[in-house]
C-alpha cells in the first residue's frame, strides 16, 4: 500500500458537479499590484526593529525591494521556507534595478536528491483558472475571486509607471504572467457576466472516520440576526463561526459529547473514583488491611481486616450482613474515604487501590447510599441539547463581537455616504474615508479591487462632463452609479474573503460567485504560488514562486514557513514578521487566493514548525496574500505489497547488533551510522528485539517511498505494551498514520492510567494536523468518562496557553473540553479559578508591601478569600479535586520569608469527617518543571510497587497554574533537615548523630523507633535512586526534609538534569546524590549494626535496577517535554544525561558496581556537609523566629514540645545494669510510659541549664549532695528528685515544655538501652560470627565475571578492623596476568564492594578453580578455593574464609 497524489483531470465533469454547489461562497483576492495606498502604515515603525539576521541569511533566502518613502532607506524582503520534518528549502533573488527588466528567481536548495530531473521541470507552463474537483457534498473550499478589469497590456504598463517611479519601483519582472488571466467585467455582456459568477471552487476536508461530515457553513446559516437591512451590503451573524476549519471542529466536539447520554451512570456519574493500578501481586502477596467502617447510623467505626485481595463489593456485602438483619444489595452502596469526595471503585481489588498501597496505617472508610450521594458534578439532561459554538467559550470572543459591531457601524456611514453621493455627486471623500475604515476594521487589508474601483471614482469625480447625452450608461451619474456598484461589489468580496480566511462569527448575506477557467497540471509539476502582498506594510508586489520540487513527490506533513524581512542596508536585515501553515490541510491542497495573518514575534520555533503553531485565523497587524493554483491535489491511499514477508533467518550477529542498537531507546539518541544499520536491517527487527519508534525514527527521510515502508512495519508490529506507542507522540513523527496507530494503542489503557501521562499528551497535541486528530478526540472521550482527567485536562489546558507557541489551539481545545463537561463541572471550574485569582492578587500584596506591615497586608486581605466562600459555599481544591473546602483557618494562614514569599493556606474541609487542608500558593516561581519531576518520579515508585517493592515514598502533589504561579500540597509533620541541624547548634551539620537524635527524642518507644528505621531505610534509598537518575541539584539541608514517621523526601526541583549551580565557576552540588554520613550513622545505629549499610545497598541497587527496565518509557515522558518551554529540559543533551544515568546497556551486575561507587561518593563528599553549614549559619541570622524559610512544612517546633508533654516522671530505682543511675518512669500526655536511666550529675547539669536559659524565672531548688542526711541517704534522694521533678513539671509551662526539659526524659529510652541487636530486621540476620564473602559468579560467551558484593565477619589477628581487599587467581590460565584486585576498604569489619572482576577467554568452567585471598595490605586475612564447575552461576552467595592459603 502506497500513497499518492491525485488531482482532477475532467473539467467538464467539474463543471457538472459545480452547478450542484452554488450554496458555498467564494474567497476573492487580487493578484496586481496596486499604486493607491489607502495609508494603512502605521505598523511599520512597530515592526521595523525587529532582531537582525545574519548575512549568510540575507544572502540565501531574500528577495529585495526598493526603499519605501516612510521607510526612508530601509528595504524589505520576504523569505519563504518550504518546511518538511527534515529539510528546510529557500530562495534567493537577487536586487534588480529600477529599469532592468528581471527573471523568474533560482531557488537554491542544500540537499539534491530531493531534486527532480532537470527535465522534468516545467519552464514554459501557463497557469489559467482551474476548477477543482467536487468529491463530496459536505465538503468545504475556497472560491476564486473575479479579477479587476483591466488588460495584460494594462498590467504591463502599469507596471513599467512603477518602474519609471524610483519611490514605487517594485523589482521583479513587470511581464511575468498572473496565475490567473482576467476576466474583464466591463468587457463582458452583464448577462453573461452574470451568469458567470455562479461558478466556485471548492476545497474537500480531510475525513477522519468514515462517518465524519463537515458543516456546510453557507448552507447551514440561516439569518437569524441579519444587520444592516436596508443597506447595499448585509450582514448575517454565523454562531459557529465563519471558518470550515473551525466549524468542523465544533461538529466533531458535540458528535463526541453527544455520545455519552446524561441518563448513563456509567460514564456520567459525577463522582470522583479514587485511582488504581493493576494488582499488584508482588506487593500484597499476604498482605491485610486495617480498615473502620463508619456508617449514617452508626457513630462508632467497625473494625474489618479484609485481605489485600478482596474485591471492594464483598467488603461491602459483609459490612451489610454485619449491620443489619435486611436483605440490602452491595450494588446500592458505595464506600468513600473519610475526609474526602472520593469512592472506591466496587469492581476492583482493595489492594488495587492507590490509597491502600501508600496508606499502612489504619484507613478509615465511610459507607454510604448510592441514592444519598447523587454526582454535583454529573451532566444534566439540559447538557444533552446545548449547542457547542467555540466563539462563546474562547476568551477572545469580546474582540469578534467589537469586530462586528465596528463593521457594522460603518457600513452603515458607508451606504448612508453613498447614497448622498449618488444623489449629489458630492462628498466623494467621506465615501473613500469610509471604504478606508471597512478596510481598517477587517485587518487593514486594501485590494486591488476596491483600490481600482476607488481610482476609477477619483477620476471621474475631477474630470468635467462635456457633451453629456441623456443616456444614463454616459452620463456622469451612470458612470458613478456603475462604478459605486463596483466598489460594493469589492467590499463584499473583501468582507467574503476575510470572514473565509479568518475566524469570525458573521458572514455577508449574499455572497458573490465567480467564474473560474480551468487547467490541468500534470503529475509532476512543481510547488508554485503567487505572494501578492503584505498588506499594512506600504509596498505591493506580485511575485510567482516556484520550488522545483514534484508535488506529489512533497510528503503529507509538509509546512510552508514564510518570513517578511526588512533590509535597511546591504548587510543588514530584520525579520518584521513570519508566518507557517499546511500546504495540505484536509489532506488536500490550498485552493486559490487566501489570507495568512503573520506574527510579529521573533525567529519561529523551526524545531518544533506545526500546523498550530502560529493561528493564520487570527488576524495581526499585518496580513499576507498569497493565490495558490486552483488545481485541487487529493492525498489517497493505494494498496502495497507488503515487504519482508519471506525474509531468510537473520544472522545472530545482526540480531545482537540490533538488540544492543535498541539500547539507545529513542530514536534522536541514534547516530546516522547506527541509523542506517537499523534501517537496513528494519524487516529483522520485532518487539523482543527492538522498538517501533526506534525503527521508524531511522528512516532516511519522508519520500513517498521510505513512508510506505514505514507504513508496512507499522502494520506488521505488534506491541507489547499500549505504553510503547508514547514514543510514536514525539515530534520526531509527524505522519498522521503513525500518530493515529499510536492513539489506538493508548485507547487501551484505563482512564487512571491514562491519567498518569496526561502533561506528555497535552504536549503531544502541539504536533497534531488538526484539532480533530485521533489524540485530541481520545482526550475528549476520557473526559468525558472521568472527572478525574477533565480536571486534570483542565488545568493542564490552562497552564499550556502561557506558552508562547500554540496558544490558540489549546484556547479552542479547552473551550471543548469545557463544553463537554457540562454545566456543573463548568460551574466548578469557574470557582477554582476564582479562588486562584483571589490567592494571586493577595499573595502579590504580600509581596509587595513592607517586611513589618505584611502579616497586617495578610490578615486584611483574607477577608477576600472569606467573601469568596461566603457566596460559593464550597469549592474543590485545584490540586485535588477530591478534596471539597469550605472556608479558610485565618489564624493558621501565614506567609514565607523566602524571596517568593510564598503563602501558607490553611482551608476548612466541607467534609466533617476531614481535617483541615494546608496548601502553599506560590507566585514569581515556575512550577512546571517540579510538575515533571514529581510526576516522573510517581512513575517509578508505581513501578517499584508493582514489583513489590514499597520504597515508602512521599511525593507530594503540585499544580502550576501559569504565570508563575501555583499550589503546592504541604506535607503534615514534617520538618526540613536544616531546621533539625539548627536545633543542635550552629555546628549541627557537621555532627553525625543529628537525624539519630531527633528520631529518638520523638520516637521514645521501641516500636514507634523500629517503624521509623524502616521508613528512613527505604524512603532514602528511594530518593537516592531518583535524585540521582534525574539529576536533581541545588540539594541542601533546607530542601530536605523529614517527618517523626521516619519518611525523608525533597523539595523543590528547580534544578535538575546536571544542571548544578556555581559559585565562583565551582559547581555547589558536588556529590551524584545526597546521602551523608548521619543517615548511615541513624541507618547502622551508631555503627552498632554495619550489616544494614550493606543491606541498604542492597536496596538501593535493586530499586535502580528494577527502573532500568523501563528507561524507554522514562526517556519517552522526558523527550514529549521537550518543547514544553522548560529552562532545564530543552534539549538532546539534556535527554542524554539521563540516558547516562540509566545505563540501559549495562547488566544488572554492571550497574550494580556503578551505584555502589556513586553511594560511596556521596558518603565521602565532605562539600555537602560544608553546604548545608554555610546554608544552616547564613539562615538562622535571616530566618525569623515566627516564621520560617522553607517551602513546606508545620508550624510546631522541632521538638516535640508542641505536639507531646509529660505528665509526671518518678524514680523507681537504681538501674540493673549500674548503681549510679537512676531509674525513672516516663508517664506521657496520653498515658503512655517509657524508661530512662540518668545519673545524679545529669540531673545536676539539667538544673543549670534551665538556670542559664531561663534567668528570670524562679526555678524550684535542686537538691544538692549537702542537703543529704548521714543515714538513709538514698531513700532522702529519691524523694527529693521526684519532688523536684514535680515542681519542674507542674510549674511553668514554658519550662516544662523547653526543649532541654523534654531532651532529657525522653531521648534514649531503656528499651533502646538494652537492644543490642537490630532494630528491625532489614535483611538476613548473622547467627555465627565466621568471616564469609557474597559473590555472584556469571559465565557467558568465553567471559567468567565475578562481582565481589560484601564481606562479613572479617578481623585481623590482633581483633581489630581491616583495610581488606580482595585477591583473585584463577587456575589453571594461559595469560601470565592471571591476578585480580578489588580496592581496599578501611577499617571495616563488613566491608560493601560491588567491584566486577573478569577474566575473558575462558573456555570452559570444568577444571578451573578461582582462589579467592583476603588481605588488609601485607596481612593475611582469609581466603578461600572455589571449584567453578560446581557453582550455581548467576545466584548471590556467601562462602567462608578459611584462616590459610590452601
Amino acid at each position: 500500500m502506497a500513497y499518492y497524489w491525485k488531482t482532477d483531470l475532467n473539467s467538464s465533469e467539474s463543471h457538472e458537479k459545480q452547478q450542484e454547489h452554488q450554496e458555498f461562497s467564494s474567497l476573492n483576492q487580487p493578484l496586481f499590484p496596486s499604486t493607491v495606498s489607502l495609508g494603512f502604515d502605521n505598523v511599520v515603525d512597530e515592526i521595523s526593529n525587529k532582531l537582525p539576521l545574519c548575512q549568510r541569511e540575507i544572502e540565501e533566502n531574500a528577495f529585495f525591494l526598493p526603499s519605501a518613502p516612510h521607510w526612508d532607506s530601509r528595504k524589505h524582503s520576504l523569505d519563504e521556507t518550504h518546511q518538511t520534518s527534515l529539510n528546510e528549502f529557500t530562495f534567493k533573488s537577487s536586487e534588480l534595478s529600477c529599469h532592468q527588466v528581471s527573471e523568474t528567481p533560482v531557488i537554491g536548495f542544500s540537499r539534491h536528491s530531493v531534486l527532480p530531473n532537470p527535465q522534468n521541470i516545467n519552464k514554459g507552463s501557463s497557469w489559467g483558472n482551474p476548477i477543482g474537483k467536487y468529491h463530496d457534498a459536505d465538503d468545504y473550499g475556497f472560491n476564486i475571486l473575479p479579477l479587476s478589469s483591466t488588460s495584460l497590456d494594462k498590467t504591463n504598463s502599469q507596471s513599467q509607471l512603477e518602474n519609471e517611479n524610483h519611490n514605487y519601483c517594485i523589482g521583479f519582472e513587470s511581464s511575468v504572467l498572473p496565475i490567473y488571466p482576467f476576466l474583464s467585467t466591463n468587457l463582458m455582456p452583464k448577462e453573461e457576466n452574470k451568469s458567470s459568477r455562479n461558478m466556485n471552487i471548492v476545497e474537500s476536508s480531510l475525513m477522519p472516520f468514515k462517518d465524519s461530515s463537515l458543516p456546510r457553513t453557507w448552507e447551514s446559516t440561516l439569518p437569524k440576526n441579519t444587520e444592516l437591512t436596508g443597506c447595499s451590503i448585509q450582514l448575517v451573524e454565523v454562531a459557529q463561526g465563519s471558518n470550515m476549519s473551525l466549524a468542523s471542529f465544533c461538529n466533531k466536539v458535540k458528535k463526541i459529547r453527544e455520545s455519552y447520554h446524561a441518563a448513563d451512570m456509567d460514564s456520567n456519574s459525577g463522582k470522583i473514583w479514587s485511582t488504581t493500578t493493576a494488582f499488584p501481586y508482588k506487593l500484597f502477596s499476604n498482605t491485610k488491611f486495617n480498615i473502620n467502617i463508619f456508617t449514617d447510623n452508626s457513630t462508632k467505626g467497625l473494625h474489618f481486616i479484609p485481605c489485600a485481595n478482596y474485591l471492594v463489593k464483598d467488603l461491602i456485602a459483609e459490612i451489610l450482613h454485619f449491620c443489619t438483619n435486611d436483605q440490602l444489595f452491595p450494588r446500592d452502596h458505595l464506600l468513600s474515604i473519610c475526609g474526602h469526595e472520593e469512592f472506591l471503585q466496587n469492581d476492583h481489588y482493595l489492594g488495587s487501590h492507590r490509597i491502600f498501597q501508600k496508606n499502612k496505617s489504619i484507613i478509615q472508610l465511610h459507607l454510604q447510599k448510592k441514592r444519598d450521594t447523587p454526582g454535583t458534578l454529573s451532566r444534566k439532561h439540559e447538557d444533552d441539547h446545548s449547542q457547542f459554538y467555540l466563539n462563546q467559550l474562547l476568551e477572545f470572543m469580546h474582540i469578534w463581537k467589537v469586530s462586528r459591531q465596528c463593521l457594522s457601524t460603518v457600513i452603515q456611514k458607508y451606504d448612508s455616504d453613498l447614497k448622498y453621493l449618488l444623489k449629489t455627486q458630492q462628498n466623494v471623500d467621506n465615501v473613500i474615508e469610509e471604504v478606508k475604515n471597512i478596510c481598517s476594521v477587517l485587518g487593514c487589508v486594501e485590494t486591488k479591487q476596491i483600490t481600482d474601483a476607488v481610482n476609477e471614482l477619483n477620476l471621474i469625480l475631477q474630470r468635467k462632463p462635456k457633451n453629456l447625452h441623456q443616456n444614463s450608461d454616459t452620463s456622469a451619474k451612470g458612470l458613478i452609479e456603475k462604478v459605486t456598484t463596483e466598489l460594493s461589489t469589492s467590499i463584499c468580496q473583501l468582507i467574503d474573503i476575510h470572514c473565509s480566511s479568518f475566524c469570525a462569527d458573521f458572514q455577508p448575506l449574499h455572497a458573490p460567485l465567480y467564474s473560474v477557467s480551468c487547467v490541468n497540471l500534470g503529475l509532476h509539476s512543481h510547488l508554485s504560488f503567487t505572494v501578492y502582498a503584505a498588506h499594512n506594510i506600504p509596498e505591493t508586489w506580485v511575485h510567482r514562486i516556484n520550488f522545483p520540487l514534484e508535488i506529489k513527490s512533497l510528503p503529507r506533513e509538509s509546512m510552508l514557513t514564510i518570513k517578511l524581512f526588512g533590509i535597511t542596508c546591504a548587510t543588514n536585515a530584520d525579520l518584521l514578521a513570519w508566518t507557517c501553515f499546511p500546504l495540505f490541510p484536509k489532506h488536500r491542497s490550498i485552493l486559490g487566493s487566501v489570507l495568512f495573518s503573520m506574527t510579529l514575534q521573533s525567529e519561529p520555533p523551526m524545531e518544533m514548525i506545526a500546523p498550530g503553531v502560529w493561528d493564520v485565523s487570527q488576524p495581526s497587524p499585518v496580513t499576507l496574500q498569497i493565490d495558490f493554483p486552483a488545481t485541487e491535489w487529493e492525498y489517497m491511499k493505494l494498496d502495497s505489497e507488503e515487504n519482508g514477508s519471506d525474509l531468510e533467518e537473520p544472522p545472530k550477529e545482526c540480531l545482537k547488533h540490533i538488540a544492543r542498537l535498541s539500547q539507545k531507546q529513542t530514536p534522536i539518541l541514534l547516530s546516522e551510522e547506527k541509523r542506517r544499520y537499523l534501517w537496513f536491517y528494519r524487516f529483522y527487527c520485532n518487539n523482543e528485539n527492538c522498538s517501533l519508534p526506534l525503527v521508524l525514527g531511522s528512516a532516511p527521510g519522508w519520500d513517498e517511498r521510505t513512508v510506505s515502508e514505514m507504513h508496512t512495519i507499522l502494520r506488521r508490529w505488534k506491541f507489547s505494551h499500549p505504553l510503547e506507542a508514547l514514543g510514536l507522540l514525539t515530534s520526531s513523527f509527524p505522519d498522521q498514520e503513525i500518530r493515529n496507530v499510536a492513539v489506538r494503542q493508548l485507547d487501551n489503557l484505563l482512564n487512571d492510567e491514562l491519567l498518569e501521562y496526561l502533561p506528555q499528551l497535552v504536549q503531544a497535541v502541539k504536533f497534531e494536523w488538526n484539532l480533530e486528530s485521533p489524540l485530541v478526540q481520545l482526550l475528549l472521550h476520557r473526559s468525558l468518562q472521568s472527572v478525574q482527567i477533565a480536571h486534570r485536562l483542565y488545568w493542564l489546558l490552562k497552564d499550556a496557553q502561557n506558552e508562547a507557541y500554540f496558544k490558540s489551539w489549546y484556547q479552542k481545545l479547552l473551550a471543548a473540553l469545557q463544553f463537554c463537561a457540562g454545566k456543573a463541572l463548568r460551574d466548578e471550574f469557574s470557582k477554582e479559578q476564582k479562588l486562584i485569582k483571589i490567592l494571586g492578587d493577595i499573595g502579590g500584596k504580600v509581596k509587595t508591601a513592607s517586611d513589618p506591615q505584611r502579616q497586617e497586608v495578610l490578615k486584611k486581605e483574607l477577608g477576600r478569600l472569606e467573601e469568596f466562600f461566603w457566596c460559593t459555599k464550597t469549592c474543590h481544591l485545584p490540586l485535588n479535586p477530591a478534596l471539597c473546602i469550605q472556608g479558610i483557618d485565618g489564624d493558621a494562614c501565614s506567609y514565607f520569608t523566602s524571596n517568593a514569599s510564598p503563602l501558607k493556606i490553611t482551608f476548612i474541609n466541607a467534609n466533617p469527617m476531614g481535617k483541615n487542608i494546608s496548601v502553599i500558593f506560590k507566585a514569581g516561581d515556575d512550577l512546571r518543571q517540579d510538575m515533571l519531576v514529581l510526576q516522573i518520579i510517581q512513575v517509578m515508585d508505581n513501578i517499584w510497587l508493582q514489583e513489590g517493592l514499597d520504597m515508602q515514598m512521599i511525593i507530594y502533589r503540585c499544580l502550576s497554574m501559569g504565570k508563575g504561579q501555583g499550589l503546592v500540597q504541604m506535607v503534615p509533620d514534617a520538618v526540613t533537615l536544616a531546621k533539625i541541624h539548627r536545633h543542635f547548634g550552629p555546628i549541627g551539620p557537621l555532627k553525625e548523630n543529628t537525624i539519630k537524635k531527633w528520631f529518638s527524642q520523638h520516637n521514645p518507644l521501641k516500636a514507634d523507633y523500629e517503624k521509623v528505621l524502616r521508613n528512613f531505610f527505604y524512603s532514602c534509598a528511594g530518593w537516592c535512586v531518583v535524585t540521582f537518575i534525574l539529576g536533581v541539584c541545588d540539594r541542601h539541608n533546607d530542601n530536605i526534609m523529614l517527618t517523626k514517621s521516619g519518611h525523608m523526601f525533597h523539595i523543590d526541583f528547580g534544578k535538575f538534569l546536571g544542571h548544578a549551580q556555581t559559585f565562583g565557576g565551582i559547581k555547589r552540588d558536588r556529590a551524584p546524590f545526597i546521602f551523608t554520613s548521619e543517615m548511615e550513622y541513624f541507618i547502622t545505629e551508631g555503627g552498632k549494626n554495619p550489616q544494614h549499610f550493606q543491606d541498604f545497598v542492597e536496596l538501593c541497587c535493586r530499586a535502580y535496577n528494577i527502573v532500568r527496565r523501563h528507561s524507554r518509557l522514562l526517556l519517552n515522558l522526558l523527550e514529549m517535554m521537550l518543547h514544553a518551554g522548560l529552562p532545564e529540559l530543552s534539549g538532546i543533551q539534556d535527554l542524554k544525561y539521563v540516558y547516562n544515568n540509566l545505563r540501559p546497556q549495562d547488566t544488572d551486575l554492571e550497574a550494580t558496581s556503578h551505584f555502589t561507587k556513586k553511594i560511596k561518593e556521596s558518603l565521602e563528599c565532605f562539600p555537602v556537609k560544608l553546604n548545608n553549614l554555610i546554608h544552616t549559619l547564613a539562615q538562622m541570622t535571616a530566618i525569623s523566629p515566627a516564621k520560617s524559610t522553607s517551602q513546606m512544612f508545620s508550624q510546631e517546633s522541632c521538638m516535640p514540645g508542641a505536639s507531646r508533654s509529660i505528665q509526671r516522671a518518678t524514680v523507681l530505682g537504681f538501674s540493673k545494669k549500674t548503681s549510679h543511675l537512676y531509674l525513672i518512669q516516663v508517664t506521657h500526655s496520653n498515658n503512655e510510659t517509657s524508661l530512662t536511666e540518668k545519673s545524679f550529675d545529669q540531673f545536676a547539669k539539667l538544673h543549670s541549664q534551665l538556670q542559664k536559659q531561663f534567668a528570670s524565672l524562679i526555678l524550684p531548688e535542686f537538691p544538692h549532695w549537702w542537703h543529704l542526711p548521714f543515714t538513709d541517704s538514698d531513700h532522702k534522694r529519691f524523694r527529693d528528685l521526684n519532688h523536684y521533678m514535680e515542681q519542674i513539671l507542674n510549674g511553668s509551662y514554658e519550662v516544662a515544655n523547653s526543649d532541654c526539659v523534654l531532651s532529657f526524659f525522653l531521648s534514649e529510652p531503656v528499651e533502646q538501652a538494652v537492644k543490642e541487636s537490630s532494630a528491625v530486621d532489614l535483611g538476613e540476620k548473622f547467627a555465627d560470627k565466621k568471616p564469609k564473602v557474597q559473590l555472584v559468579i556469571s559465565y557467558k560467551d568465553a567471559k567468567l565475571t565475578i562481582l565481589v558484593k560484601h564481606m562479613k565477619n572479617i578481623h585481623l589477628p590482633d581483633g581489630s578492623a581491616p583495610s581488606a581487599h580482595v585477591e583473585f587467581y584463577l587456575l589453571p590460565y594461559p595469560s601470565e596476568a592471571r591476578r585480580r584486585k578489588t580496592k581496599s576498604v578501611p577499617k571495616c569489619t563488613d566491608p560493601t564492594y560491588n567491584e566486577i572482576v573478569v577474566y575473558d577467554e575462558v573456555t570452559e568452567l570444568q577444571g578451573h578453580v578461582l582462589m579467592l585471598i583476603v588481605k588488609s595490605k601485607t596481612t593475611f586475612v582469609g581466603a578461600i578455593n572455589i571449584q567453578l564447575c560446581s557453582v550455581m552461576l548467576n545466584e548471590e552467595k556467601w562462602y567462608p574464609l578459611g584462616n590459610s592459603i590452601i
